[in-house]
């Protein structure tokens, strides 16, 4: 038979083969079948050449045409065998109402933080951040922490490199190891400290963030916890604008009726010094009238000559507390490790 009397009928049958292929690897099988390297139409395209040269021109376009046309009725039922294939197997009523991707939540914790931010943002505060892997300098001997102070024990911080020898009682012989050590912060009031060596007063920022002691988990501790801190540096700043900024805060994201109170202590980067409770419905009803919630104070004279501030021409002071307490006691939590358990029937409560 002549190659041209063979064109048609092989096109008629790869089209009524390509249209009867039930599933995709049929559909591949009859493809290879007359297009691939070895298929029926290939080898008549290589029979071409052994044509009489009067008969190549209507032969090659005879089949060059056969093979667009088997082409496209390939796309066409590959395109239907794929969309059956993507339809469901059982019945489905494409009536009902598409089902909507659940919106995610922030954190509690990060609520809790942007109410605090917020609340500070309001009476002119702005955020400051630092290293949460910081030195000793900047951790304890910038903030008037002595050496041998309990804090700086490995028993109670995560030390990344060696820490320093306590200061021996004669300090004019002094073995202390200069080497620098590192460690994890143990509160953001290492960033006070290095915001204070770049930036001349007035200074007024809070210090979200991560903090990390040696504590054991349980109910009321974990290793690691996140605290915010405030600093206000500037001419003439007293204990009274200390307690009017705690008592706006707290009202502000533990509601109007809040009562705060200071009550004396001991730290060694402020002096004087003072823990504050406070007072609210949210306290009554976990059974209290007051509850301790932060520590606070005027900052020390020796920690601004650390930083090359002259305390006699600059006051200021600085308080700070865990969020994870605020967060316990505003929304009735009674075990702060719940917020790190990544348990979505706990967070989905926030």
């Amino acid at each position: 038979m002549p190659l041209l009397d063979e064109i048609e009928p092989l096109k008629q049958s790869a089209l009524a083969e390509l249209q009867a292929s039930p599933d995709l690897g049929a559909l591949e099988q009859t493809r290879v079948s007359y297009l691939g390297s070895h298929g029926k139409f290939t080898s008549l395209l290589k029979q071409l050449g052994s044509l009489p040269k009067e008969e190549k021109p209507a032969a090659g376009k005879a089949v060059n045409a056969a093979k667009v046309a088997l082409e496209a009725a390939l796309a066409r039922r590959r395109e239907e065998l794929e969309l059956r294939a993507s339809l469901p197997s059982e019945p489905t009523d494409f009536t009902l109402p598409g089902r909507r991707r659940p919106l995610g939540k922030l954190h509690p914790l990060t609520q809790v933080t942007e109410d605090i931010v917020r609340s500070f943002r309001k009476i002119g505060f702005v955020v400051a951040d630092g290293p949460e892997v910081e030195d000793e300098y900047h951790c304890f001997d910038a903030l008037n922490t002595p050496a041998d102070h309990p804090a700086r024990d490995t028993q109670d911080t995560f030390y990344i490199s060696s820490p320093s020898a306590p200061a021996p009682a004669d300090r004019s012989s002094s073995t202390i190891d200069p080497r620098p050590s590192t460690l994890l912060r143990t509160h953001t009031s290492s960033v006070q400290i290095r915001v204070m060596e770049k930036q001349k007063p007035p200074v007024r920022i809070i210090v979200p963030g991560r903090v990390y002691r040696r504590d054991n988990a349980d109910a009321t501790h974990n290793p690691t916890f996140q605290q915010v801190e405030g600093l206000y540096v500037d001419r003439n700043v007293t204990v009274s604008d200390l307690k009017g900024t705690v008592e706006f805060v707290f009202k502000d994201i533990m509601g109007p009726e809040t009562r705060i109170r200071f009550r004396p202590h001991y730290f060694s980067y402020t002096e004087p010094s003072f823990e504050i409770d406070f007072s609210s419905a949210l306290t009554k009803r976990m059974g209290k009238e007051w509850l301790e919630i932060a520590g606070c104070g005027m900052v020390h004279p020796q920690v601004f000559e650390n930083v090359g501030y002259d305390p006699e021409v600059w006051t200021g002071w600085a308080f700070g507390f865990g969020i994870e307490r605020i967060a316990m006691i505003r929304y009735g939590i009674n075990d702060i490790r719940l917020f790190y358990q990544n348990d979505l029937r706990f967070l989905r409560q926030f």
